[in-house]
């Protein structure tokens, strides 16, 4: 994934409630109600290393 797919994801992200700050190490981090849920690399160096992120994301309620 390219990092215009991240900025698309956390786009979706915030449209279904979730909350996605950016941190100092240039990674984003994801709650829902204050609860930690996953954090995403802004720029993915591989295809596969938001797979389990999603994952992670779909089991709190995201809706890809």
């Amino acid at each position: 994934m390219a990092s215009k797919d991240v900025t698309q994801l956390r786009k979706k992200l915030e449209k279904q409630g979730f909350d996605v700050k950016r941190t100092k190490t240039n990674h984003y981090i994801v709650r829902k109600d204050g609860q930690f849920i996953a954090s995403l690399p802004s720029t993915p160096g591989n295809p596969r290393i938001l797979k389990n992120p999603i994952a992670d994301l779909k089991r709190a309620g995201f809706q890809p």
